[in-house]
Order: C-alpha cells, then sequence, then structure tokens
C-alpha cells in the first residue's frame, strides 16, 4: 500500500521538480532498498545548487518517496513510531503564554490517562519557552511557545505514540488543554 505524501506539492514548488520526476529519479537509483539516511544523501545530491537549506528538503524527499513506496505512514518517524502537533495562538508574551501553559497542566494528576515518568522540564532561550514531559504509555511530548508578531505561538508535538489512533488521542487532549490556555 503507497501513500500519498501530502508534501510532495511543496518538495516540487522549492525545488523546481515535479514530484514525479523526483520518483523516477529515486527508482532509477533504487532507492527503495536504501535505508533512510542513504535515500536523503541521494536526494540531496539532486538538489539544485541555489536551494535554501537543501538538506531539509532532502529529509523531506526520502519521507515522501518512503510513504509512497508504502514504507512509512504519515506522521510515522524513522523509528516506527508516530508524532503529530497542535497549535494555538494566544495574544500574550513569551512567558505569558508560558505561565498560562502551566497553570493549564498544573496539579493534573493524569494525562490523556497517563501519569509522567518524571517532573517535566522547563527550559527557554531569548526566542523561545519549552516544556517537555515523558509519559507512562512511552510517548513525549514537547511544548514549544514562540512568537509570531505580537502573539505567542503555543504548539504541542506529541512524539514516540505506537499508532496514529493514539497520536489523535493525544492530540485532543492536547487540544483541550490548549483551550484552557485560553481563559
Amino acid at each position: 500500500m503507497s501513500t500519498r505524501s501530502s508534501n510532495t506539492e511543496a518538495i516540487a514548488n522549492a525545488t523546481g521538480r515535479p514530484w514525479s520526476q523526483w520518483t523516477k529519479a529515486l527508482h532509477e537509483a533504487s532507492a527503495a532498498e536504501l535505508a533512510h539516511q542513504q535515500i536523503a544523501r541521494l536526494a540531496a545530491a539532486l538538489m539544485p545548487r541555489d536551494l535554501a537549506n537543501p538538506q531539509w528538503w532532502a529529509q523531506g524527499v526520502a519521507v515522501a518517496f518512503e510513504q509512497e513506496i508504502g514504507r512509512r505512514l504519515p506522521g510515522q518517524a524513522q523509528d516506527g513510531t508516530f508524532q503529530g502537533s497542535t497549535t494555538a495562538t494566544l495574544p500574550t508574551t513569551l512567558d505569558g503564554a508560558l505561565e498560562r501553559w502551566l497553570r493549564a497542566v498544573s496539579g493534573l494528576a493524569e494525562f490523556n490517562g497517563q501519569t509522567l515518568t518524571a517532573d517535566p522540564a522547563i527550559s527557554s532561550s531569548e526566542r523561545w519557552r519549552y516544556w517537555r514531559a515523558s509519559f507512562s504509555d512511552g510517548t513525549k511530548t514537547q511544548v514549544d511557545i514562540g512568537l509570531k508578531g505580537e502573539k505567542a505561538v503555543v504548539a504541542v508535538n506529541v512524539t514516540k505514540a505506537g499508532s496514529p489512533e493514539m497520536v489523535s488521542e493525544w492530540k485532543s487532549f492536547w487540544r483541550q488543554i490548549l483551550a484552557r490556555t485560553k481563559e
């Protein structure tokens, strides 16, 4: 079963090469027999010389190709686990958004029916605020808070989920928490 990546149009626009040409070149190079990193290196070698961030686009080509040949499902990481994200925009500062997030999760004994395996880690840089947690089902969540104009964007990223359904359940849970940050 093949799954065409939704990213193929963006890849074609950025690289100036239609997705059909990418797949033809990769098939001719027997990329279906290669590991992910080898496919990414092959794609990088085929990138236009003037392309900004060719390694990032090469990773995208490798993932989309793996999805197309049925090796990987959308949202599936190289290790076989699944990931997904949800976001919210808040009319506040970085620190204000982090404070709202911390209030929204404060006192929770369970998260989506799971418990924390350790206290969440909180860190910051000049431009970002972070909240990271690991849960009893093996999933991990990283919250990235950044600015877009005068507003804070809170991105909740779920990784290490065992299935797409698990990602969906976590995203639904985190949307409820994000709704609390708007109160």
